[in-house]
């Protein structure tokens, strides 16, 4: 999974765990399933047995289907339009893992190992219950959750990279072998990373590229000088980066 979509399917999931509604659903349908006793658990189980053999089992069963459905989401953005088909497509999915985990529980609760056969029947079982999950989760959160999916991932920022004593006002990159070179007002540090992808992670800090391996930010330039018809940039550290002839007509406007 590439970055955009991992950021997105943590967001999406923070809207599940955040929810006071989603919550609130969930203890209900546990209540409801102790209190009813289905499927035989209201004459096996005394009370307290049963209500911890719901809440079990329906806690493993939604983690599923809401990691599903919001991998779906994530991965299927670019081919299927529609966030519910998508997230249904995840839901359904889930019912071959829930099958399996469904045995496991019941496994865990009655010890008979006979318990922890017919995965395939209860995934089919399971089928129509995650379509009717995804069905309500969506018609009850699907705001959040497309709110969630659009928001842009923070951008990175090559400070970050840095060791925690370095990082301050960025000042100028260069390129040094396979590394990128960070001066910032606290120290520098060489960084394995190109350098046009350090460019794009120097955020809203006012600079130029001036060379195929130099960037200065504006404030760390005192003047523009010439040295043998080569034009020079002088930084307030005293250091001299060579403006290339493709970048010295804007080296002039922004600092001649």
């Amino acid at each position: 999974m590439d970055h955009p979509s991992l950021q997105s399917t943590l967001r999406e999931l923070q809207v599940f765990w955040r929810s006071s509604r989603f919550w609130g659903t969930f203890l209900a349908i546990v209540l409801i399933f102790a209190v009813t006793g289905p499927y035989g658990t209201m004459d096996s189980m005394p009370a307290g047995e049963r209500f911890a053999y719901w809440l079990i089992l329906h806690a493993v069963a939604w983690s599923i289907a809401i990691l599903f459905s919001v991998l779906a989401d994530a991965l299927l953005r670019k081919r299927l339009g529609n966030t519910f088909w998508r997230m249904m497509i995840g839901s359904l999915v889930a019912a071959l893992p829930i099958g399996f985990a469904i045995g496991l529980v019941d496994y865990g609760f009655s010890g008979d190992p006979a318990a922890l056969g017919g995965g395939l029947a209860r995934a089919l079982f399971a089928l129509p219950l995650c379509a009717l999950f995804c069905f309500l989760t969506y018609l009850a959160m699907h705001r959040q959750i497309e709110e969630a999916a659009a928001q842009a991932p923070p951008a990175a920022s090559i400070l970050d990279r840095l060791k925690p004593q370095n990082r301050g006002v960025l000042l100028r990159l260069s390129v040094q072998d396979h590394y990128t070179e960070v001066v910032t007002s606290r120290g520098r540090e060489l960084v394995l990373l190109r350098f046009s992808d350090a460019l794009r992670e120097i955020g809203a800090t006012p600079g130029l590229q001036v060379h195929r391996s130099h960037w200065v930010a504006d404030a760390h330039v005192e003047t523009l000088k010439r040295d043998n018809g080569k034009v020079l940039i002088l930084t307030r550290d005293g250091t001299q980066i060579p403006v290339s002839r493709s970048f010295a007509e804007q080296a002039r406007r922004r600092f001649g």
